[in-house]
């Protein structure tokens, strides 16, 4: 499996040679076998990239990500058919039945809340993860009644204080949405390449949102991001900070009793969510865990 993440941060020219990323500065030049790819991240806007690499890095389902001026995560590489089934696997997500969807999403609301509670309790904040706990087991169906942002409400305030909220224009709410994107970018690269589209959601909805699927898929996800955004206290957010969350993809973690690079985990989860859609069946969903054991 791929796993390695390559970032690109000062100019340079990208060109493929027999099997081979190749990476040419002003200094040196550099070699890195396509197959070990898993990401590529362009920080840098002044970087040119051949016509032959971008078919290459789509033909190998390297998640590809082109930075801004402010080396913001601002658009990605995403295949038109990421399988030689997906016209196959897009009729089957068509037919999803809402039943399961909404079975399913509560598994991942769950899992989501259930990821922040441990957090809290790592943290020390018991009363806290105790209100979390009888938010799980309030989850309906669906979760109509919301016990997700009930939940978010308390973990972030437990986290940066009583004043945060998640729409201040602050150091913490540029590194929590840097590392989302990121991780967003390696949820659409696995539902691509497993055939199905993004936009068609399980929860998620937005007809303006491209990346509804991938929404709802990475949500307990997210808890790896909060932890290192509050274990590092970013006072900046610069290039460094930023290389930091990106260092995340390279972790790993326990998922169906194996230890895997977060990358690879994520993909053994989301070919687990699609088995339980197409199967009906929600306890197929296999979720990460930090410890040497799984967790459903």
């Amino acid at each position: 499996m791929s796993w390695r993440t390559v970032v690109i941060s000062k100019r340079a020219k990208l060109d493929m040679k027999t099997g081979y990323l190749v990476v040419r500065t002003e200094d040196e030049i550099k070699k890195i076998i396509l197959d070990e790819i898993a990401v590529l991240i362009l920080e840098n806007t002044a970087v040119s990239i051949t016509g032959c690499l971008i078919a290459a890095l789509n033909e190998k389902k390297i998640k590809v990500i082109f930075c801004d001026e402010k080396r913001d995560p601002s658009c990605e590489l995403v295949s038109i058919y990421g399988s030689h089934d997906t016209s196959a696997k897009l009729r089957k997500q068509i037919k999803w039945k809402d039943e399961i969807k909404a079975c399913i999403w509560s598994e991942i609301i769950a899992e989501k809340i259930r990821k922040q509670t441990d957090h809290l309790e790592d943290l020390g904040k018991s009363s806290e993860a105790a209100m979390l706990k009888g938010y799980i087991e309030e989850i309906e169906i669906g979760d109509v009644s919301n016990r997700e942002g009930h939940a978010a409400k308390v973990y972030f305030n437990a986290l940066f204080g009583k004043d945060f909220t998640r729409s201040y224009d602050c150091v913490t709410n540029a590194a929590l949405n840097y590392g989302y994107s990121i991780i967003l970018s390696c949820f659409n690269r696995e539902i691509t390449a497993h055939g199905y589209v993004t936009q068609l959601g399980l929860f998620h909805s937005n007809m303006f949102n491209h990346f509804n699927l991938s929404c709802d898929l990475m949500e307990p996800y997210r808890v790896i991001i909060d932890r290192c955004v509050v274990k590092n206290g970013f006072k900046k957010f610069d290039k460094d900070e930023k290389h930091i969350l990106v260092s995340l993809l390279n972790s790993k973690v326990y998922i169906n009793d194996t230890e895997q690079y977060l990358c690879n985990a994520i993909k053994i989860y989301c070919r687990s969510v699609f088995d339980a859609l197409n199967d009906n069946d929600a306890s197929k969903i296999l979720f990460y865990s930090f410890k040497g054991r799984n967790e459903k």
